[in-house]
């Protein structure tokens, strides 16, 4: 079924696109005279329309980081955010698509739709400097393409790190944790202030989800290319064996593993003393009665100074947009410094630049989190992203399941590999026959 309404899509796209043929961009050539020597004509006005898959922009942010700073550039630009639509079935109808913003690991189902588009030539004609991102962020963007093309451009990094209750470690009196700890280092602070105290039982390290230690291997469960999983071997071992190793430390494995919000547990129960996840400081900075702070994300010994794989909100240019020119000046405008600064400074979203003064000025308008160890972060980098697959969201359920029947003691280590691949195998064999 999925099939047969990717080839309906795909037929619509293409005729899309044959429609468009000619027209790159609605205001394409508009800013140059038409011979040498004339003055540039007005660009003409247009309306461009941006969509996103999942929730990855607010009206907020938007307004803030796209609108008003497009209309100061680009006034003859209008752009629609239209937050809430499937995109699926807009690109059924024969919606209007200019711009979408999608999490790079959502990338690879819409891949077969034909949706993105190679941006390269974009930029090129646009004179827009590739070279002014991080060059690993665009490698994993060029990862999910079958032909290696760069089919979007990253507006944010989710980083990882570890985020601290000060007050359980005071009751104990035990240190703080501190930068350059691995995942050993942290499991024995754990043991420290794993106990029960005044009738509340206190844990000391959430691992949160098993993704967080599965990416700074870069392990991807699925392969992308070859949409096989091969799980059973000494990588993915590792990970588990130090799983169940941060549940082994007595007082800390919760009575359900990997169910429950981790960080609710964190913020509003306030009995883990260690959180090791993704970017929570927009809760955390509405939980004025938490006294927390945060240090380097733990490391694997073989990986030092290392957190999870490229996890990248991105912003791609559709290829059945009829206006692509001036969805490449939004970009450019999105992508400027200023508007970067503002992005890193105000709004939280960590840009994916080589320039380190945007690390430098990440969330420095926040006085809430002025005191906080937020340079920290920064000094672990992202792993490298290998391609997702499409079924990577059902695959990584059935390792989880496995995962919890291993540190519960229902299955052996090998058992629980050797499980969970042939388990997704046959997933992914079954998804292909629909």
């Amino acid at each position: 079924m999925r099939t047969k309404m990717k080839t309906t899509l795909t037929i619509m796209l293409t005729a899309a696109m044959l429609a468009g043929c000619g027209k790159s961009g609605g205001n394409s050539g508009a800013a140059a005279g038409d011979k040498p020597g004339e003055p540039a004509k007005p660009l003409e006005p247009v309306t461009l329309k941006m969509y996103q898959i999942q929730s990855l922009w607010t009206e907020a942010d938007f307004n803030l980081l796209i609108a008003e700073p497009l209309k100061k550039k680009y006034p003859h630009i209008t752009i629609e955010f239209i937050p809430k639509v499937d995109v699926e079935k807009a690109m059924a109808a024969g919606e209007q698509i200019d711009l979408i913003a999608v999490w790079n690991g959502n990338m690879p189902y819409y891949k077969d739709f034909d949706l993105f588009d190679n941006i390269t030539p974009l930029a090129e004609k646009m004179k827009f400097d590739l070279g002014r991102f991080d060059p690993g962020s665009l490698d994993s963007i060029k990862a999910l393409s079958d032909k290696g093309e760069l089919i979007g451009l990253p507006n944010m990094l989710q980083f990882n790190a570890l985020y601290y209750n000060k007050e359980i470690f005071d009751r104990f009196g035990v240190p703080y944790p501190k930068d350059g700890m691995t995942w050993e280092d942290a499991i024995e602070a754990a043991r420290k202030v794993s106990r029960s105290d005044g009738g509340v039982e206190y844990r000391g390290l959430d691992p949160d989800y098993l993704t967080r230690l599965l990416t700074p291997l870069s392990l991807n469960i699925v392969d992308g290319k070859t949409n096989k999983a091969s799980l059973a071997n000494d990588a993915y071992k590792r990970v588990f064996e130090i799983g169940k190793s941060i549940y082994d430390v007595p007082g800390n494995k919760p009575k359900d593993v990997m169910k429950g919000s981790a960080l609710d547990r964190f913020t509003k129960d306030k009995t883990v003393a260690m959180l090791s996840t993704i970017n929570i400081l927009d809760r955390l900075r509405q939980t004025p009665d938490l006294n927390w702070d945060v240090v380097q994300f733990p490391s694997f010994k073989e990986r030092p100074n290392t957190y999870g794989m490229y996890d990248l909100h991105v912003m791609t240019v559709s290829k059945t947009s009829k206006n692509k020119d001036d969805a490449m000046r939004v970009l450019e405008v999105l992508f400027s410094d200023e508007v970067q600064l503002l992005s890193s400074k105000t709004a939280g979203k960590l840009p994916v630049m080589k320039d380190p003064k945007f690390n430098a000025a990440y969330l420095q308008d926040t006085p809430e989190l002025k005191n906080k160890q937020i340079q920290s972060i920064f000094k672990s980098k992202p792993a490298a992203a290998p391609a997702y697959s499409m079924y990577y969201s059902k695959a990584r359920g059935l390792l989880v399941n496995n995962f919890v029947d291993y540190v519960n003691g229902k299955k052996d280590v090998n058992t629980a590999l050797r499980e969970s691949e042939e388990a997704i195998n046959k997933l992914i064999e079954s998804e292909q026959k629909k």
